[in-house]
């Protein structure tokens, strides 16, 4: 969908996407680390201008361009989709990044800022994260947050090779956010700062259970 909500993060910051981001995204696009995405590969920046401009115009889609903060250049795009507000649950993925950032936390980031999103703006009780069953690299990074791999969907989809692709399918629950935030604030944040953090974490999720039971907060 058209919108315009920013996310702050870690060193990032996500952004609408619009397809002027196009222009920055598309030199990152190559077979290797296209193979695990569902959509077919852009060959050229018009095409990747389609895709995103589809994103954007789907009403279930909040699509998001990754800043570099350091740098200010697009590190990639990521996206909440599949939003059904009245099942409270939304699907994470669509998401892919420049090789320069692989391996840095520009991914835990982007994570951590539309997890905060889905799970306290949105208020869902569920995210979904899929992804092909060959892409281990994904994989362990969708395990790393914390999330609970509930089985595989046999033959889901037709492979850019023309073959049939298992997908595996993840999901994280809202009672098991606070775990999952906690860990990917403490991967996030530097060693000295970590025992100032821990303390704020565990008041904000001392507010968050007082508000719920409307009970006192201890002194």
């Amino acid at each position: 969908m058209q919108h315009n909500i920013s996310l702050p993060g870690h060193g990032v910051r996500l952004v609408p996407l619009r397809r002027r981001h196009a222009a920055d995204l598309f030199p990152y696009i190559d077979a290797d680390m296209w193979a695990g995405m569902a959509s077919e590969m852009p060959t050229s920046k018009r095409a990747l201008e389609r895709l995103l401009a589809t994103r954007i115009a789907d009403p279930s889609v909040i699509a998001f361009a990754v800043i570099d903060e350091d740098t200010g250049t697009v590190a990639g795009t990521t996206s909440l989709y599949d939003y059904v507000p009245e099942q409270s649950r939304v699907e994470l993925g669509m998401t892919f990044f420049g090789r320069n950032y692989w391996g840095r936390n520009v991914n835990a980031s982007s994570k951590l800022a539309l997890l905060t999103f889905a799970f306290e703006v949105l208020a869902v009780q569920r995210v979904t994260l899929r992804c092909d069953v060959r892409n281990t690299r994904s994989a362990a990074a969708i395990v790393k947050l914390g999330a609970t791999l509930e089985g595989v969907l046999r033959s889901y989809r037709r492979g850019h090779d023309g073959l049939r692709v298992d997908s595996s399918v993840y999901s994280l629950l809202a009672h098991e956010w606070p775990q999952s935030r906690s860990g990917l604030v403490h991967r996030l944040t530097p060693a000295d700062l970590q025992p100032e953090v821990a303390e704020l974490i565990e008041f904000s999720e001392q507010l968050t259970r007082a508000d719920a039971e409307h009970a006192p907060l201890p002194a």
